[in-house]
């Protein structure tokens, strides 16, 4: 009995993955898919969805949180050994961008399925670090800005949103994309726009 719940368990879980990775591929292919669509590209009846996500915002919200974790760990990668603000700043975002280019597409139905505070609320450890990086780069002279730290890494935040809906509506090429929002990142915190273009060239190389 203990091996069949077992296997019963596993199938299920390999379900609900296969939904997770189609939802998104469906998402990406046409952002406004119905739970019939990725039921469908899933190879699973409606029923079956509905199971394991008892509405499209469910499945959106769970899709977010895999997001979240996602860029918690790629900022964190970035941020790991690197003590000169701009640099870290600079990786940061490029680790994050690699990530969030394959969920940018959540944007958009992620903020009419989940309020923007939820959303907000749910990136509040990766704003934190940015803040402390933003606060040592203010207090070291590296950034320049009227802002203080936790207001510019809330600009910063908000930026990377419109960056993700500026290459969803075919505004900014995927392929440049990430080097451009380092770019725009590091300028808007006061760094010289030739220095931030040659620290992320660096980088990118």
């Amino acid at each position: 009995m203990a091996a069949m719940t077992t296997g019963s368990t596993s199938r299920a879980d390999a379900n609900r993955r296969r939904i997770l990775d189609v939802a998104l591929a469906e998402l990406l292919r046409d952002p406004d898919a119905s739970m019939d669509q990725i039921a469908r590209a899933a190879g699973v009846v409606r029923r079956t969805v509905y199971g394991h996500f008892p509405s499209r915002e469910a499945l959106i919200s769970t899709l977010l949180d895999g997001a979240v974790e996602a860029v918690a760990a790629a900022h964190a990668e970035g941020r790991a050994g690197v003590d000169e603000p701009a640099e870290c700043v600079a990786r940061c975002t490029l680790a994050v961008w690699r990530v969030a280019d394959r969920y940018r597409i959540l944007v958009g139905p992620a903020q009419r399925s989940v309020s923007m505070q939820v959303i907000s609320d749910r990136f509040t450890p990766v704003r934190e670090a940015c803040i402390e990086v933003l606060r040592r780069g203010l207090e070291q002279g590296v950034f320049s800005s009227p802002l203080p730290a936790p207001a510019l890494a809330y600009v910063h935040e908000q930026m990377l949103f419109a960056l993700m809906e500026a290459v969803n509506d075919g505004l900014l090429a995927p392929e440049e994309a990430g080097r451009s929002a380092a770019v725009t990142l590091l300028t808007a915190a006061g760094v010289p726009a030739s220095r931030a273009t040659a620290l992320v060239a660096e980088l990118s190389d």
